[in-house]
């Protein structure tokens, strides 16, 4: 009894993990288009600074997804929002209260189980990790390149993590 219960459950476990790993491989993206309406930032000094933010963003998401692009798959599109952003800038309760806010929406052509719609916040402290080794975050200004590095690499993390 012993042996054809192990050997029940290894089948299950082989079968779950051979119906599972397909799965996981199939998270390819055909597409990135991030869009940021720079005209709409009533912060000049915002929007110099991010003036080329929907590049920068569709890059960072294209590396972080690390060779799941290919001719079919879903469609990310993301529309930040500019009032979020400029109000961010121009903080003045610190860099620590600042948030990049956008809409993000996940299509596929033929799998309407890929779709998905959400806002994404990503805050300072969402950031953090994404500063280089040794950074003293309490030096951080929000016009710094490395803030503004540190959250595309946090908003673009985001992104691909909610893909899985």
């Amino acid at each position: 009894m012993f042996t054809t219960t192990a050997r029940s459950l290894l089948t299950g476990l082989v079968i779950a993990t051979a119906t599972a790993a397909p799965t996981l491989a199939e998270v390819m993206v055909r597409d990135v288009e991030v869009t940021t309406d720079l005209e709409a930032l009533q912060n000049p000094a915002a929007a110099k600074h991010y003036a080329h933010l929907s590049d920068d963003l569709e890059h960072a998401i294209i590396a972080a997804l690390d060779g799941k692009m290919g001719e079919t798959g879903s469609k990310i599109t993301i529309d930040i929002n500019e009032v979020e952003l400029a109000n961010s800038f121009q903080s003045e309760l610190g860099v620590a209260d600042s948030h990049m806010d956008g809409d993000v929406g996940v299509t596929h052509d033929s799998d309407h189980s890929k779709f998905d719609a959400y806002t994404l916040s990503v805050s300072f402290a969402d950031a953090g990790p994404f500063f280089a080794p040794g950074t003293d975050l309490s030096t951080i200004m929000s016009d710094s390149q490395e803030y503004y590095d540190a959250m595309i690499a946090a908003f673009a993390d985001h992104v691909v993590q909610k893909l899985k």
